[in-house]
Order: structure tokens, then C-alpha cells, then sequence
């Protein structure tokens, strides 16, 4: 599977097809500004983190809206979609994160501060790659 949102987008379908099947109605809120997760299901909150391979050992981004909202609501979840790189919703596994032990994991998150830098499409293509190492000067990086 090819590209961030083609991997969120197959997450985001899985899960609603996992809720509608434990008898849920799920609703993809992600466009909505104001809501802080991916997915309604009543009752549950979900934010759905794609993951390409396995989240075993790594840190999961939660954003402040997120952590608010995971603090405050007994019902809010992290869905946490593995191995969806490869591209099958067949070989997609789940852990789902909810209650104390949700809790007990916000409970000891860093907070951290970062920037993010838009690359516009043109510039991704005009950026050099493995071709710039042999290059005995830096002047493709200046373009």
C-alpha cells in the first residue's frame, strides 16, 4: 500500500467494518475540526493509529485535543491498527487501548513540542534522492 493516507484510509475502513460487526454505528468525524478523534461509535471515542508494521516497543503520537479528551472521557479509545503496510485488511491486527490502561499509559506521556513543515508536492518532486550522494557538491540541494 502506497502512501499515509491510503494506510489511514484502509485502518479507518477495518475498524468501522470491525465496529459495525460488535453491533456499533460508526461515524468517521476526521474532518471535523472540532472533534477530537477519528471515528464516533457510540459510546466510544476512537482515535485509529496506523501503524505499518508492529507498534510493539514504540511510542504512539497522541495530539493535545486527543489527550484532553482521553483524560476527561472514560470513553475514549486508541484503536492501534498493525501491519498495515503491506496493504490486506486480512493480515491487520489490533490492540485497543481504553480505561486503566489507557490511563495508566497517559499518566506517564511526555509531552513534547515540534514543528510540522508542509512539503508541497513540487518540492517533494524536486527533491534529490540516493542519485544526490555521489554528487561532489550540495548545489541540488539549493534548487
Amino acid at each position: 500500500m502506497v502512501g499515509n493516507k491510503a494506510v489511514e484510509d484502509a485502518a479507518i475502513r477495518w475498524v468501522m467494518q470491525l465496529e459495525q460487526a460488535a453491533g456499533r454505528q460508526p461515524v468517521d468525524r476526521r474532518y471535523e475540526a472540532a472533534f477530537p478523534a477519528d471515528l464516533e461509535s457510540s459510546p466510544r471515542i476512537i482515535e485509529v493509529k496506523a501503524i505499518g508494521g508492529s507498534g510493539r516497543g514504540w511510542f504512539l503520537p497522541v495530539e493535545n485535543a486527543q489527550m484532553e479528551e482521553a483524560r476527561r472521557n472514560p470513553n475514549f479509545f486508541i484503536y492501534v491498527v498493525e501491519n498495515t503496510r503491506q496493504g490486506d485488511p486480512t493480515q491487520f491486527t489490533l490492540r485497543i487501548l481504553g480505561g486503566e490502561r489507557l490511563q495508566g499509559l497517559l499518566a506517564k506521556a511526555k509531552q513534547r513540542s515540534y514543528y510540522e513543515v508542509a512539503w508541497p508536492v513540487a518540492s517533494y518532486d524536486a527533491t534529490p534522492g540516493l542519485d544526490a550522494l555521489s554528487e561532489p557538491t550540495d548545489r541540488q540541494y539549493n534548487a
